[in-house]
């Protein structure tokens, strides 16, 4: 990612951006000091007890921050001791450059989502699913499919848990479509993301970093849909053939709601556009894209004629107090920063822990070392294939971010592989994935970690057939 604080300090001395910038990349090797294994420690640490937050019931974002301040005043401790504290504290300032760019970006499409959320828009879809009478078969593909595309532009969990609302309606009293059908959407929305550069934190990184080229990730769609449906047209004989009990529901658009998704559409758009014709960062855009927002839900709060629509406007006016009261419509307001707060606040500070702490990582020097023994021992297929199945247990953004950071010297085809692997790996177990986890936790007892580790051999032959489809049909970037 472009180091843009660097780039302001060349604006102001030439000579002084040269020099910091060959302190960094000539930082002091102490992987095999006090701080190296103090760093280590704190984010290993830190890492179990976010991904055993469902059994600690601790927020996963507070162990990983803790830890990355831990790691970089372990750093900045030593740096002080030498005289040359300048160093740390600008390889500080360019990882959480890095972190803000994908901030911004992902806090616009997160604000989206929930005004849409708000307008009814998703609620709509859930309710003309459940009136058209489908079988479970029918079903189970509608669902992975729409997944699979609506995962493209949100992100997984947010995919995973509207069409599990809706397996569980209709398969109330059907266990075992219920299960299969929450396999599907995981393997479908993670699947789906893998293609776009918006789609999944994984793609997103690679985006931001300038690696691949906007329009080349698209080269993944193909791969992408072997992935999703090939474990699907298995798993589909073992469907019943039953049709469910159709659900009578009128569930309309609130006024707003399609001028937000188009919105939203235009948004994304601009995104690309600022970073293909201006060579700005996607976020820049994204922000531009809020503004759009902001616009229309002033023009739906002059317009309207009652209160219902007072909602949108708290769901993207930045300038009002996060937590006012405003005791004349207490009951009817929605404050879309306060359901922010309760889950996706958590995740960005969490990927704020990371992001940081990764970097302090490698700023110590052990992301060298890795990567040494990763590709520098491995061809760069074996090891990517091996990063899509690291994913499977830890986070994929985090193994994305490390390989970032690692910046291995492939071909741009293996780029797109590596995007590709470590976005479908974490459909390999249910644990693997925001999708798994938010779907085992809307449908306990039901798909489990167990009932999706029977399926893994399925989906492991997806994920094996994407990769050969990938050579085949991309070999020019090779």
């Amino acid at each position: 990612m472009l180091n843009y604080f660097l780039i302001f300090l060349l604006s102001l001395c030439p000579t002084l951006v040269f020099a910091a910038d060959e302190s960094v990349f000539k930082a002091i090797d102490l992987t095999q000091h006090t701080v190296g294994y103090i760093a280590l420690i704190s984010f290993v640490g830190a890492y179990f007890l976010a991904i055993t937050e469902e059994i600690t019931e601790l927020r996963k974002s507070k162990p990983m921050v803790f830890a990355a301040s831990i790691i970089w005043l372990a750093i900045a401790g030593f740096y002080v001791s030498l005289g040359t504290q300048e160093q740390a504290g600008i390889a500080f300032r360019a990882s959480l450059e890095g972190y803000a760019e994908l901030f911004l970006f992902i806090m616009v499409s997160m604000t989206y989502l929930n005004a849409m959320e708000d307008r009814g828009v998703f609620e709509n879809l859930r309710v003309w699913l459940l009136s058209k009478n489908f079988t479970y078969r029918q079903l189970f593909w509608i669902t992975g499919i729409q997944a699979f595309f609506i995962s493209s532009v949100c992100n997984n969990l947010t995919t995973a848990l509207l069409m599990g609302s809706v397996i569980l309606a209709m398969g109330k009293n059907n266990r075992n479509f219920v299960t299969l059908a929450c396999i599907n959407v995981v393997v479908a929305a993670n699947a789906g993301g893998s293609f776009s550069p918006f789609g999944d934190i994984t793609t997103l990184l690679v985006w931001q970093k300038g690696i691949v080229p906007f329009a080349d990730f698209f080269s993944l769609l193909l791969p992408a849909i072997v992935n999703f449906a090939l474990p699907a047209a298995i798993m589909c004989f073992w469907i019943p053939k039953e049709r469910p009990d159709a659900v009578d529901e009128i569930q309309e658009i609130k006024r707003g709601g399609i001028t937000i998704i188009v919105l939203f559409l235009l948004t994304i758009v601009t995104a690309t556009c600022f970073e293909n014709f201006f060579s700005l960062p996607p976020a820049a855009g994204m922000m531009l894209g809020l503004t759009y927002l902001q616009f229309f839900s002033f023009y739906l709060q002059k317009t309207n004629k009652n209160d219902d629509t007072q909602s949108i406007q708290h769901a993207v006016n930045l300038e009002e107090p996060l937590y006012s009261i405003d005791t004349k419509h207490t009951e009817e307001e929605f404050d879309v920063f306060k359901k922010v707060a309760n889950l996706e606040w958590d995740t960005l500070l969490f990927f704020y822990g990371v992001m940081v702490s990764v970097s302090g990582l490698s700023f110590i020097g052990y992301l060298d070392l890795t990567s040494h023994y990763l590709y520098g021992e491995n061809d760069p297929t074996i090891a990517n294939i091996l990063v899509g199945i690291a994913s499977a247990f830890v986070d994929n953004g985090t193994i994305m971010l490390a390989v970032l950071t690692m910046a291995p010297d492939i071909s741009q085809g293996q780029w797109l592989l590596v995007t590709l692997t470590a976005g479908v790996g974490g459909s390999l177990l249910a644990v693997g994935s925001a999708a798994g986890v938010g779907l085992m936790g809307q449908a306990k007892g039901i798909y489990t970690f167990t009932s999706h580790l029977k399926w893994t051999p399925v989906i492991a032959l997806g994920y094996v057939a994407s990769i050969l489809l990938h050579f085949a049909m991309n070999g020019r970037y090779f």
